[in-house]
Protein backbone atom coordinates (compact mmCIF):
# COMPACT_ATOMS: atom_id res chain seq x y z
CA UNK A 1 0.00 0.00 0.00
CA UNK A 2 2.64 2.32 1.22
CA UNK A 3 4.59 1.99 -2.60
CA UNK A 4 1.20 2.41 -4.20
CA UNK A 5 0.55 5.80 -2.64
CA UNK A 6 4.11 7.12 -3.68
CA UNK A 7 4.07 6.00 -6.85
CA UNK A 8 0.80 7.46 -6.97
CA UNK A 9 2.31 10.96 -5.60
CA UNK A 10 5.33 10.89 -8.20
CA UNK A 11 2.68 10.40 -10.84
CA UNK A 12 1.23 13.52 -9.51
CA UNK A 13 4.05 15.63 -9.47
CA UNK A 14 4.91 14.79 -13.15
CA UNK A 15 1.99 15.76 -14.05
CA UNK A 16 1.17 18.83 -11.67
CA UNK A 17 4.75 20.23 -11.47
CA UNK A 18 5.53 21.69 -15.06
CA UNK A 19 2.01 23.84 -14.75
CA UNK A 20 3.73 24.96 -11.64
CA UNK A 21 6.67 26.99 -13.78
CA UNK A 22 5.88 30.19 -14.45
CA UNK A 23 6.09 30.87 -17.91
CA UNK A 24 5.45 34.81 -18.29
CA UNK A 25 5.54 36.83 -20.74
CA UNK A 26 8.97 38.48 -22.39
CA UNK A 27 9.55 41.71 -20.97
CA UNK A 28 10.43 44.62 -23.69
CA UNK A 29 9.42 43.24 -26.63
CA UNK A 30 7.30 45.34 -29.11
CA UNK A 31 4.77 45.06 -31.78
CA UNK A 32 7.37 43.57 -35.36
CA UNK A 33 6.20 46.85 -37.18
CA UNK A 34 8.28 49.48 -34.95
CA UNK A 35 11.12 47.10 -35.90
CA UNK A 36 10.87 48.03 -39.55
CA UNK A 37 13.86 49.22 -41.74
CA UNK A 38 13.34 51.78 -44.32
CA UNK A 39 12.87 49.19 -47.16
CA UNK A 40 10.35 47.28 -45.23
CA UNK A 41 7.30 46.71 -46.78
CA UNK A 42 3.47 45.34 -45.05
CA UNK A 43 0.98 42.75 -46.69
CA UNK A 44 -2.04 41.62 -45.59
CA UNK A 45 -2.15 37.89 -46.76
CA UNK A 46 -4.86 35.35 -45.00
CA UNK A 47 -4.82 37.60 -41.92
CA UNK A 48 -1.85 37.80 -41.10
CA UNK A 49 0.17 40.81 -41.61
CA UNK A 50 3.44 39.52 -43.71
CA UNK A 51 6.56 41.76 -43.62
CA UNK A 52 8.69 41.75 -46.86
CA UNK A 53 10.85 43.45 -49.43
CA UNK A 54 11.17 44.05 -52.53
CA UNK A 55 13.16 44.63 -55.49
CA UNK A 56 13.74 45.60 -59.30
CA UNK A 57 11.19 44.99 -61.86
CA UNK A 58 12.29 42.49 -64.17
CA UNK A 59 10.73 39.35 -65.10
CA UNK A 60 10.16 36.66 -64.22
CA UNK A 61 9.87 36.88 -59.71
CA UNK A 62 12.03 35.81 -57.56
CA UNK A 63 10.69 34.85 -53.97
CA UNK A 64 13.34 34.35 -51.40
CA UNK A 65 12.55 31.98 -48.60
CA UNK A 66 15.01 32.08 -45.58
CA UNK A 67 15.55 29.33 -42.71
CA UNK A 68 14.71 28.27 -39.38
CA UNK A 69 16.07 31.02 -36.78
CA UNK A 70 16.49 33.53 -40.04
CA UNK A 71 14.89 36.31 -41.83
CA UNK A 72 15.02 38.74 -45.06
CA UNK A 73 17.78 39.56 -43.05
CA UNK A 74 19.19 36.20 -44.71
CA UNK A 75 19.18 38.03 -48.26
CA UNK A 76 21.02 40.98 -47.71
CA UNK A 77 23.88 40.26 -49.75
CA UNK A 78 22.37 38.90 -52.94
CA UNK A 79 18.78 40.42 -53.16
CA UNK A 80 20.16 43.63 -54.87
CA UNK A 81 22.62 42.35 -57.49
CA UNK A 82 19.49 39.37 -58.47
CA UNK A 83 17.04 42.39 -58.67
CA UNK A 84 19.18 44.33 -61.04
CA UNK A 85 17.50 41.56 -63.51
CA UNK A 86 14.67 40.43 -61.95
CA UNK A 87 11.54 40.92 -59.57
CA UNK A 88 12.68 39.99 -56.17
CA UNK A 89 11.27 39.45 -53.21
CA UNK A 90 12.37 38.20 -49.79
CA UNK A 91 9.91 37.73 -46.92
CA UNK A 92 9.65 36.66 -43.43
CA UNK A 93 7.93 33.08 -43.36
CA UNK A 94 5.18 33.30 -40.41
CA UNK A 95 7.29 32.64 -37.19
CA UNK A 96 10.20 34.61 -37.45
CA UNK A 97 11.56 38.05 -38.43
CA UNK A 98 9.53 41.11 -38.55
CA UNK A 99 5.51 39.04 -39.68
CA UNK A 100 3.36 38.83 -37.62
CA UNK A 101 3.11 35.97 -35.06
CA UNK A 102 -0.95 34.84 -34.37
CA UNK A 103 -1.09 33.03 -31.39
CA UNK A 104 -3.89 30.43 -29.19
CA UNK A 105 -7.94 31.35 -30.84
CA UNK A 106 -5.93 33.35 -33.99
CA UNK A 107 -4.56 29.96 -35.17
CA UNK A 108 -8.12 28.30 -35.19
CA UNK A 109 -9.35 29.20 -38.88
CA UNK A 110 -5.66 29.10 -40.68
CA UNK A 111 -2.24 28.27 -39.38
CA UNK A 112 0.35 30.10 -40.77
CA UNK A 113 3.09 27.53 -39.23
CA UNK A 114 2.22 24.36 -40.59
CA UNK A 115 4.02 23.71 -43.85
CA UNK A 116 0.39 23.81 -45.24
CA UNK A 117 -0.18 27.42 -44.26
CA UNK A 118 3.53 28.28 -45.09
CA UNK A 119 2.65 26.80 -48.54
CA UNK A 120 -0.47 28.72 -49.45
CA UNK A 121 1.01 32.00 -48.00
CA UNK A 122 3.88 31.44 -50.88
CA UNK A 123 1.50 31.01 -53.87
CA UNK A 124 -0.78 34.07 -52.31
CA UNK A 125 2.32 36.13 -52.53
CA UNK A 126 2.70 35.45 -56.14
CA UNK A 127 -0.45 36.18 -56.86
CA UNK A 128 -0.30 39.58 -54.59
CA UNK A 129 3.16 40.89 -56.80
CA UNK A 130 0.72 40.46 -60.24
CA UNK A 131 2.79 37.35 -61.57
CA UNK A 132 1.39 33.77 -62.16
CA UNK A 133 4.58 32.14 -61.95
CA UNK A 134 7.59 32.92 -59.64
CA UNK A 135 11.49 31.20 -59.06
CA UNK A 136 11.30 30.03 -55.69
CA UNK A 137 14.53 30.23 -53.69
CA UNK A 138 14.77 28.38 -50.69
CA UNK A 139 17.53 27.94 -47.87
CA UNK A 140 17.06 25.05 -45.12
CA UNK A 141 13.88 24.87 -43.90
CA UNK A 142 13.05 27.75 -46.65
CA UNK A 143 13.60 24.76 -49.20
CA UNK A 144 11.52 22.32 -47.76
CA UNK A 145 8.69 24.86 -48.28
CA UNK A 146 9.46 25.74 -51.76
CA UNK A 147 9.56 22.17 -52.61
CA UNK A 148 6.00 21.78 -51.56
CA UNK A 149 4.93 24.62 -52.94
CA UNK A 150 6.11 22.98 -56.50
CA UNK A 151 3.81 20.08 -55.77
CA UNK A 152 1.19 21.75 -54.50
CA UNK A 153 0.98 24.38 -57.00
CA UNK A 154 3.41 23.27 -59.83
CA UNK A 155 1.56 26.11 -62.45
CA UNK A 156 3.05 28.01 -60.12
CA UNK A 157 6.32 27.77 -59.75
CA UNK A 158 8.65 28.13 -63.01
CA UNK A 159 11.97 26.79 -60.96
CA UNK A 160 13.77 26.02 -57.80
CA UNK A 161 16.81 26.70 -56.51
CA UNK A 162 17.16 24.31 -53.36
CA UNK A 163 19.83 25.96 -50.85
CA UNK A 164 21.09 23.44 -48.10
CA UNK A 165 17.48 22.39 -48.20
CA UNK A 166 16.57 20.89 -45.06
CA UNK A 167 14.18 18.39 -46.77
CA UNK A 168 15.34 14.43 -45.37
CA UNK A 169 16.31 16.11 -41.90
CA UNK A 170 12.28 17.01 -41.49
CA UNK A 171 11.74 13.98 -39.02
CA UNK A 172 14.95 14.70 -37.09
CA UNK A 173 12.88 14.90 -33.64
CA UNK A 174 14.66 14.04 -30.44
CA UNK A 175 12.85 11.63 -28.20
CA UNK A 176 12.75 14.77 -25.75
CA UNK A 177 10.99 17.10 -28.17
CA UNK A 178 8.52 14.28 -28.82
CA UNK A 179 7.42 13.83 -25.01
CA UNK A 180 7.45 17.69 -25.15
CA UNK A 181 5.20 18.29 -27.91
CA UNK A 182 3.07 15.24 -27.14
CA UNK A 183 1.71 16.12 -23.47
CA UNK A 184 -0.18 19.02 -22.14
CA UNK A 185 2.38 19.64 -19.68
CA UNK A 186 5.30 19.26 -22.28
CA UNK A 187 3.43 22.13 -24.97
CA UNK A 188 2.90 24.75 -21.31
CA UNK A 189 6.74 25.02 -20.95
CA UNK A 190 7.18 24.59 -24.55
CA UNK A 191 8.31 28.73 -25.03
CA UNK A 192 10.81 28.00 -22.09
CA UNK A 193 13.05 25.72 -24.43
CA UNK A 194 12.58 28.05 -27.83
CA UNK A 195 13.93 31.01 -25.58
CA UNK A 196 16.50 29.36 -24.11
CA UNK A 197 17.21 27.77 -28.62
CA UNK A 198 17.09 30.82 -29.70
CA UNK A 199 19.14 32.53 -26.98
CA UNK A 200 22.06 31.05 -28.17
CA UNK A 201 22.21 32.99 -31.83
CA UNK A 202 25.98 32.89 -31.53
CA UNK A 203 26.08 29.52 -30.79
CA UNK A 204 23.52 29.00 -33.90
CA UNK A 205 25.66 31.16 -36.42
CA UNK A 206 28.51 29.57 -35.71
CA UNK A 207 27.15 26.01 -36.65
CA UNK A 208 26.11 27.57 -39.89
CA UNK A 209 28.96 28.58 -40.95
CA UNK A 210 32.42 27.50 -41.87
CA UNK A 211 34.90 30.19 -41.56
CA UNK A 212 33.52 32.39 -37.92
CA UNK A 213 35.84 34.89 -38.84
CA UNK A 214 32.99 36.89 -40.90
CA UNK A 215 30.80 36.70 -38.28
CA UNK A 216 30.81 40.58 -37.67
CA UNK A 217 28.90 42.05 -34.73
CA UNK A 218 26.57 43.71 -37.63
CA UNK A 219 25.54 40.23 -38.42
CA UNK A 220 24.91 39.10 -34.90
CA UNK A 221 22.90 42.19 -34.33
CA UNK A 222 21.10 41.69 -37.51
CA UNK A 223 19.98 38.00 -36.60
CA UNK A 224 18.97 38.66 -33.26
CA UNK A 225 16.86 42.08 -33.92
CA UNK A 226 13.37 39.53 -34.64
CA UNK A 227 13.77 38.38 -30.77
CA UNK A 228 12.52 41.86 -30.00
CA UNK A 229 9.14 41.04 -31.37
CA UNK A 230 6.10 39.92 -29.51
CA UNK A 231 5.15 36.54 -28.93
CA UNK A 232 8.17 35.02 -30.57
CA UNK A 233 8.86 32.83 -28.54
CA UNK A 234 5.57 31.22 -28.53
CA UNK A 235 5.05 31.75 -32.12
CA UNK A 236 8.39 29.33 -32.62
CA UNK A 237 7.04 27.05 -30.12
CA UNK A 238 3.76 26.38 -32.05
CA UNK A 239 5.85 26.33 -35.52
CA UNK A 240 7.53 23.83 -34.09
CA UNK A 241 4.05 21.70 -32.83
CA UNK A 242 2.71 22.18 -36.55
CA UNK A 243 5.97 19.77 -37.75
CA UNK A 244 4.33 16.84 -39.09
CA UNK A 245 6.52 14.05 -41.30
CA UNK A 246 7.29 15.03 -44.35
CA UNK A 247 6.46 12.27 -47.83
CA UNK A 248 9.51 12.19 -49.44
CA UNK A 249 8.52 9.53 -51.76
CA UNK A 250 6.78 12.69 -53.74
CA UNK A 251 9.96 14.27 -54.63
CA UNK A 252 10.22 12.79 -58.35
CA UNK A 253 6.36 13.94 -58.88
CA UNK A 254 8.12 17.74 -59.19
CA UNK A 255 8.67 18.42 -62.85
CA UNK A 256 10.37 21.89 -62.78
CA UNK A 257 14.03 22.53 -63.33
CA UNK A 258 15.65 22.77 -60.23
CA UNK A 259 18.99 23.67 -58.93
CA UNK A 260 20.63 22.45 -56.26
CA UNK A 261 23.14 23.99 -54.13
CA UNK A 262 25.45 23.19 -50.81
CA UNK A 263 28.16 24.25 -48.90
CA UNK A 264 30.89 21.39 -48.83
CA UNK A 265 31.13 22.09 -44.94
CA UNK A 266 27.46 22.50 -43.67
CA UNK A 267 27.13 21.18 -40.41
CA UNK A 268 23.51 21.38 -40.09
CA UNK A 269 22.45 20.01 -43.34
CA UNK A 270 24.55 16.84 -44.37
CA UNK A 271 26.38 17.51 -48.37
CA UNK A 272 24.88 14.20 -48.65
CA UNK A 273 21.37 15.15 -48.00
CA UNK A 274 21.63 17.69 -51.17
CA UNK A 275 23.47 14.69 -53.59
CA UNK A 276 20.10 12.63 -52.83
CA UNK A 277 17.80 15.83 -53.35
CA UNK A 278 19.57 16.10 -56.68
CA UNK A 279 19.33 12.62 -57.71
CA UNK A 280 15.75 12.22 -56.37
CA UNK A 281 14.81 15.45 -58.97
CA UNK A 282 13.89 14.77 -62.16
CA UNK A 283 15.06 17.74 -63.27
CA UNK A 284 18.20 18.90 -61.23
CA UNK A 285 21.74 19.57 -61.52
CA UNK A 286 24.23 20.41 -58.26
CA UNK A 287 26.62 22.83 -57.49
CA UNK A 288 28.20 22.56 -54.39
CA UNK A 289 30.66 25.41 -53.10
CA UNK A 290 33.67 24.95 -51.55
CA UNK A 291 35.00 26.26 -48.22
CA UNK A 292 31.22 27.11 -47.33
CA UNK A 293 28.80 26.38 -44.39
CA UNK A 294 24.81 25.98 -44.52
CA UNK A 295 24.18 29.24 -45.86
CA UNK A 296 26.27 29.84 -48.80
CA UNK A 297 23.86 33.24 -49.62
CA UNK A 298 25.58 35.21 -47.10
CA UNK A 299 29.20 33.32 -46.27
CA UNK A 300 30.05 33.17 -50.38
CA UNK A 301 27.90 35.08 -52.66
CA UNK A 302 30.11 36.27 -55.22
CA UNK A 303 30.30 32.07 -55.54
CA UNK A 304 26.68 31.95 -55.05
CA UNK A 305 25.57 34.01 -57.73
CA UNK A 306 27.61 33.22 -60.47
CA UNK A 307 25.89 29.49 -60.12
CA UNK A 308 22.41 31.13 -59.63
CA UNK A 309 22.59 33.46 -61.95
CA UNK A 310 23.20 31.34 -65.22
CA UNK A 311 19.92 29.25 -64.19
CA UNK A 312 17.79 31.76 -63.54
CA UNK A 313 18.53 33.50 -67.24
CA UNK A 314 18.05 30.47 -68.57
CA UNK A 315 14.07 29.95 -66.81
CA UNK A 316 13.28 33.62 -67.84
CA UNK A 317 13.95 32.61 -71.38
CA UNK A 318 12.01 29.16 -71.10
CA UNK A 319 8.55 30.78 -70.02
Amino acid sequence: MKSLIIVISLLAMLLIAPFLIPVPDLADTVNPRTLADNDSMFAEINNIDIHYKISGEGYPLIILLHGFGASTFSWREVMEPLSEEFTVVAFDRPGFGLTYRPIGEELKDFNPYSLEGQVELTALLIQYFGFEKAILIGNSAGGLTALETALKYPDKVLGLVLVDAAIYTANADSFLFKILASTSQGRYIGPLVTRAFLGKSRDLLNLAWYDTSKLTPDILEGYEKPLKADNWDRALWELTLARKPYDYSRIPMISVPSLVITGDNDKIVPVEDSVRLAKELPLAQLSIIPYTGHLPHEESPGKFLEIVMPFLRSLATMD
